[in-house]
């Protein structure tokens, strides 16, 4: 069987084979004590002006809507909701940039470790020529981790790191959260301005009127662009869970080559199983889920 372009060149079981392929570097495999981050400068500068867009929003809505506001329980129903919501966001989006995505150990493409799998006659195992490691199947290289990830679907600069299989959890709820946030301070910063009108300007914020005007504007901005784009990443994530299809292989239009599940399945496989409120907590990693990839899939 031969194997699509994309995916690399075949490493057959056979000695004679492997005596030509040039020798890998020391296997290197993630340790799961420590924490996972990227050193790309485009992916640290987009993560920190994420949070500095959040902190702006939480700025603008405590000190200019809501502090000012003569309803104190307006204020602490919306200031209890926005900051819960942002801080959801915010530990959802740590953990997406944080949380090793599924990488595959480089070097482990050696003559010894194919050898050791047993492979039965008329089996491949694909290789990655990049990273040197054996690449299970649905796996992609990315080029900015210089890591084969498993079931990648995007590298995303705004977490500063890849979608994958361990972390997609963390970015559906991080654009669901982002929007939702977005969402909250379109309506306070509408509710604002009516009530500015109606009263006086002067008296409905602490900041004198045509800096309440550019603060107000600018988290409008902010919100309804942000409110925009992660609604579009969250359907687009979702989708992709319940057709069980990543980013790539939609755009490479690949071959499907693994078994089809219920679309509910596809969701326990991501969130966890039971279905159980930890699906929406960030702080928690997903339970053991039907519908779990093997470490390395061989095709016939």
């Amino acid at each position: 069987m031969k194997s699509p372009v994309h995916r690399c060149r075949d490493v057959e079981r056979q000695a004679a084979c492997l005596q030509t392929e040039q020798p890998c570097v020391p296997v290197s495999q993630h340790d799961p004590s420590s924490m996972w981050f990227i050193r790309d400068a485009c992916g640290i500068v987009c993560g920190v002006i994420t949070w500095m867009l959040v902190f702006y929003a939480e700025f603008v809505v405590l000190f200019v809507m809501l502090l000012p506001s003569k309803n104190l329980t307006y204020s602490l129903v919306n200031g209890t909701v926005f900051n819960t919501l942002a801080f959801l966001a915010l530990a959802s989006h740590f953990r997406a940039m944080c949380t090793d995505p599924g990488a595959v150990p480089t070097g482990n493409a050696t003559k010894e470790y194919i050898e050791s799998l047993q492979l039965k006659p008329g089996q491949v195992v694909y290789k990655c020529p990049k990273c040197c490691s054996i690449k299970p199947d649905r796996a992609h290289h990315c080029s900015v981790c210089k890591r084969c990830i498993r079931k990648m679907d995007h590298h995303c600069p705004w977490v500063n790191n890849c979608v994958g299989e361990n972390n997609q959890k963390y970015f559906v709820l991080f654009t669901m959260y982002i929007a939702l946030i977005s969402l909250h301070s379109l309506v306070m910063v509408v509710f604002h301005f009516l009530y500015c009108f109606e009263d006086d300007w002067t008296k409905c914020s602490s900041f004198s009127p045509p800096a309440t005007v550019i603060l107000l504007i600018l988290l409008c901005f902010e919100a309804l662009l942000f409110l925009i784009f992660t609604s579009v990443m969250f359907g687009t994530q979702v989708h992709s869970i319940c057709t069980d299809e990543t980013g790539i292989e939609q755009l490479k239009k690949e071959e499907r080559r693994w078994g089809k599940k219920t679309k509910w399945m596809n969701m326990k496989a991501v969130f966890g199983h039971p279905f159980s409120i930890f699906w929406f907590i960030p702080l928690t990693q997903p339970g053991k889920a039907h519908g779990k990839a093997e470490s390395y899939q061989y095709v016939v």
